[in-house]
């Protein structure tokens, strides 16, 4: 069987309110319209991956129970929608962080690829084929380190990105939309032609 297309999603500021770090439970907030395209591309057979820097979790800000906590609250939220994700994949490594077996420069944090590489490895899928989806420009240095496309969303960080980053910025979006909702609707129109 061929590798399959997916949709890379980053976490915080994509899927959930962007608050800096998520260091409670109580602050993970849902987006409107994440629940809605993650759905979407559920019910078109599109794998659906979160893939996160987690570095609060190097740093000492927080366990990475935590970590796990809130992602099990995400996988909650979404199902009560009818969504769900194929997998997530977490990053807590940074080169100055306070917890010395994660302080490293490592290979899966992003904009590097190794979370993308891992999830293509575990779940067969065609990297190249796929899309990244991100309100932050090291979204689509990830998704261009792949060969895949990268959509950015105007949540989270994503308005100041494109005001502010884009000038210094060599890379573009290949789309840029409203939330994620939004770009579920521009990556099915791609990924299922026939359908538009």
């Amino acid at each position: 069987m061929a590798a399959r297309s997916a949709v890379f999603l980053d976490r915080d500021g994509t899927i959930n309110e962007q608050m800096g770090y998520i260091n409670h439970i109580s602050r993970f907030v849902l987006l409107p319209g994440a629940a809605e395209g993650i759905r979407m591309l559920n019910e078109a057979g599109v794998p659906v991956v979160v893939v996160s820097n987690q570095s609060g979790v190097g740093r000492g800000y927080f366990p990475a129970t935590l970590v796990e906590e809130v992602n099990g609250r995400m996988k909650e939220l979404l199902a009560r929608t009818g969504a769900h994700l194929d997998g997530i994949y977490c990053c807590p490594h940074h080169s100055e962080a306070k917890v010395a077996e994660l302080a490293m420069k490592c290979d899966c944090r992003k904009p590097r690829p190794g979370l993308l590489e891992q999830a293509a490895a575990d779940l067969d899928l065609n990297l190249a084929d796929s899309y990244v989806v991100g309100d932050r420009f090291s979204d689509l240095k990830t998704a261009a380190a792949v060969g895949a496309k990268g959509v950015m969303v105007l949540t989270g960080y994503g308005r100041g990105e494109l005001e502010y980053i884009a000038p210094q910025q060599e890379i573009r979006p290949d789309f840029i939309a409203e939330d994620l909702a939004a770009a579920a609707e521009w990556i099915l129109a791609r990924l299922n032609p026939s359908k538009g």
